[in-house]
């Protein structure tokens, strides 16, 4: 079996997470193999076993990772740690390195496939009358944010983005099509019923195929410090803070 010649990408930011891996035999961007874990209360059980077995399908094993892809925030603060402690776990048992994408520029890559080079914006659901907004553009050698990941209503979204994008996608986009519609003119993209090949909505794939784009991702210095972009506290970390009139002393992520 060869050596170190694979990369695994890990994408936890939303309810629905994938995995997938990529190697030198791998021909025309077809993938060793990709899975998905379909609802965020089964992450913390069902990641491992689902890289155990996409390495299996690509006849890989962990001394074969080269190098991991890990989706980052802004997303679910549960999801994302989980899919993070697992990147840093087995860069840690590999001594391999590890990049960081944001999952929404994972998702906005699927739609560029057939869009084109034009402005794709990302809406995740960020609940309490929020989304997750960010807006890109993508050219075969390297990725634009035009407008970076932040905590928005859609309507704040609109008159702050710099430009009008030809396409909206993601959970939040479809939960607010009416706020999309007037924005932009046309419905958003709905991954599942709009596109014809399901792998597209595998945002862990997409991650692998922007790994060597600039300004796609970041290196990860220093595992052990290193964090996701949560965008916003934690659910029970708002309502601590609410409830108390002052910050959490020591929040998740943080020392102390």
């Amino acid at each position: 079996m060869s050596g170190r010649d694979t990369w695994l990408a890990i994408d936890t930011a939303t309810g629905l997470a994938s995995v997938a891996t990529i190697h030198p035999k791998d021909k025309n961007g077809i993938f060793g193999a990709v899975d998905i874990v379909d609802g965020a209360r089964l992450q913390p059980a069902a990641l491992l076993p689902k890289i155990d077995d996409v390495l299996k399908r690509s006849q890989r094993r962990c001394e074969n990772i080269a190098g991991i892809v890990i989706g980052d925030g802004p997303g679910s603060f549960t999801g994302l740690r989980v899919g993070w402690a697992t990147a840093k776990g087995l860069a840690h048992e590999s001594d391999v390195p590890v990049i960081a994408i944001p999952s929404m520029m994972g998702l906005a890559a699927a739609c560029s496939e057939q869009g084109g080079s034009v402005p794709i914006a990302v809406c995740y659901d960020a609940l309490r009358g929020a989304v997750y907004g960010a807006i890109y553009r993508f050219e075969e050698d390297r990725v634009d944010t035009l407008f970076p990941p932040q905590v928005v209503t859609m309507e704040e979204f609109a008159k702050r983005a710099p430009l009008r994008p030809d396409i909206v996608v993601g959970d939040g986009a479809l939960r607010y099509a009416v706020d999309v519609n007037a924005w932009i003119g046309r419905n958003p993209v709905d991954m599942q019923h709009e596109y014809e090949h399901a792998e597209l909505d595998h945002t862990a794939r997409w991650l692998l195929i922007l790994r060597e784009r600039v300004g796609a991702g970041r290196l990860l210095d220093d595992l052990a410090t290193a964090e996701p972009t949560y965008g916003r506290p934690a659910e029970a970390q708002a309502k601590w803070e609410a409830r108390h009139g002052r910050a959490l002393p020591h929040p998740p992520g943080t020392s102390g």
